[in-house]
């Protein structure tokens, strides 16, 4: 029997299974993340940091740390990754953001919450791993647009599930008296209960990740015996060819072999994708792309459940004033329909992700969509501070009516921008690094986002204007959609093994 480097998978058909474990361990982290939001306001506020006009500020403070950290190392997995393996680096992070959980829920002032979540960005590089390892899953161009829509899928179920933990079980002392009664655990640490519950979803996930996940860097994929017959002479090279996993060792004695002919012998174009530049023109222009979609986006996550739960003015008051500036408080909600509307959200996302985003991008193609979504996406924004002129009775359709637009482009836009990554990059030995670098500009993006939208919002409350917040995403959207003709579509070239190779 013969050693042979080789995937148990078969490259040409959709990898499912794969698909569905790296789900799973997606799923806990979006989960963990997002559980914070309906109560990043009240736990500020509650720790009495600043004035309470000010409390949205320091909400996004504690938000942003997570993403201040994972960019400062996402870079740093990425590149990792390459050199380790995938597997261990995402692992490593599902710890990380399980002890980072654990360590906020236990925290009982906002200094050790801010360390908690420090530590998590710190130690998670998952972003840029997982879109590495669905790159590798994803051998035939076809499959792309489904592969690449389901872990922002998973992303929306994960927002579902999230907000409802985190809306339903923070603070149980006050919501469930009779099951957590004073002097409890739960009493003195209110906002426990929600991270421990995304902390077991954490180890589950890390659980089924070590005993079910492939492998799917291509230099350490498992070696397997091939059969007796396999012919084998004193001409067989000893060491694997670097496309062995592909093709079986090479026979030296093919009148090819060693000729201009012979597909093992690099061209200096192949030897110099090696060391292929990961700042071209064409790799940043997708990722500063990349970038300002997760910068107006996370502003409106941050923003959303604040202008939920703001103080809201009369609607007859609103209409009696000939301002069209003045855009006073929010909606008045409670921090449990927050929750839910966040779920709803979720299921919106969903409904985008799973049935709409696959034919759409097959249609209409991969560019041309992300043109036209990227266009329309500053009406998400510019529409949502409209709200607080609609009557009580039809509050909650127009509250999904604005969801629904904003989740219809912005889920949508995200996987499309992943294949644009993937296609920008020059050389699969430079992938995880490509994924690093953009995973380290959205988690920048992100780390600035909710601060700055925070003060705006501020700002404007104290003038009686927070549409301000909004209308200040909305300009960086417009930003993103002049920016986007930068982002140009090269078609692919067919290799000889039918794959695509850099144009």
């Amino acid at each position: 029997m013969t050693l042979k480097t080789q995937s148990r998978r078969d490259p040409e058909k959709f990898p499912a299974f794969q698909l569905f474990i790296l789900a799973i361990v997606r799923l806990a982290e979006p989960i963990a993340l997002t559980s914070i939001f309906p109560y990043a306001w009240a736990l500020i506020k509650r720790y009495q940091i600043g004035n309470e006009e000010d409390a949205s500020f320091y909400a996004g403070l504690l938000i942003s740390s997570f993403a201040l950290a994972e960019a400062l190392m996402g870079m740093y997995w990425g590149g990792l990754s390459d050199r380790i393996g995938r597997k261990p680096v995402l692992l490593l992070g599902c710890v990380g953001t399980m002890f980072s959980m654990v360590m906020v829920g236990f925290a009982y002032n906002i200094w050790i919450a801010l360390i908690g979540r420090v530590i998590g960005g710190l130690l998670n590089g998952n972003i840029a791993v997982i879109q590495t390892m669905v790159g590798e899953l994803v051998t035939k161009p076809e499959h792309e647009p489904k592969a690449y829509s389901i872990m922002p899928f998973v992303w929306s179920v994960g927002t579902i599930i999230g907000p409802m933990i985190g809306g339903l079980f923070a603070d149980p002392h006050e919501s469930y008296p009779h099951l957590f009664p004073t002097g409890s655990l739960f009493q003195r640490f209110p906002y426990l209960l929600p991270n421990l519950i995304c902390a077991a979803l954490l180890l589950v996930s890390i659980l089924m990740g070590y005993f079910l996940l492939e492998e799917t860097h291509p230099d350490m994929q498992p070696r397997i015996s091939l059969p007796d017959h396999t012919f084998l002479s004193e001409n067989t090279p000893l060491i694997e060819t670097s496309d062995a996993i592909k093709r079986p060792a090479v026979d030296l004695r093919d009148d090819n072999y060693g000729t201009m002919r012979d597909r093992d012998i690099k061209s200096p174009k192949d030897i110099e994708k090696q060391h292929a530049n990961i700042f071209s023109k064409r790799i940043m222009a997708v990722v500063v792309s990349l970038s300002i979609f997760t910068y107006h986006s996370m502003t409106y996550d941050h923003l959303m459940p604040i202008f939920f739960e703001d103080d809201r003015v009369p609607v007859h008051a609103l209409r009696a004033t000939i301002n069209p500036l003045y855009s006073p408080g929010g909606l008045g909600l409670s921090l449990q329909a927050v929750g839910m509307i966040l779920a709803v959200q979720g299921i919106i996302a969903l409904v985008v992700q799973a049935v709409i985003f696959p034919p759409l991008a097959e249609r209409m193609g991969v560019h041309r969509l992300f043109i036209i979504v990227t266009v329309l996406h500053p009406v998400a924004y510019m529409i949502v501070p409209g709200l607080l002129y609609v009557p009580d009775r039809l509050l909650y359709p127009a509250i999904y009516l604005c969801l629904g637009i904003r989740n219809f482009l912005s889920i949508i836009l995200y996987p499309l921008l992943l294949i644009l990554i993937k296609e920008a990059t020059p050389s699969p030995s430079v992938l995880g690094k490509v994924n690093g670098l953009a995973a380290s500009a959205g988690a920048a993006c992100r780390m600035i986002a909710p601060p700055v939208a925070g003060y705006l919002y501020a700002m404007g409350k104290r003038v009686d204007c927070t549409a301000l917040a909004w209308w200040g995403s909305a300009l960086v959207a417009v930003f993103g959609a002049v920016q986007c003709f930068s982002v140009k579509r090269y078609p692919a070239r067919k290799t000889e093994e039918g794959g695509r190779a850099e144009p």
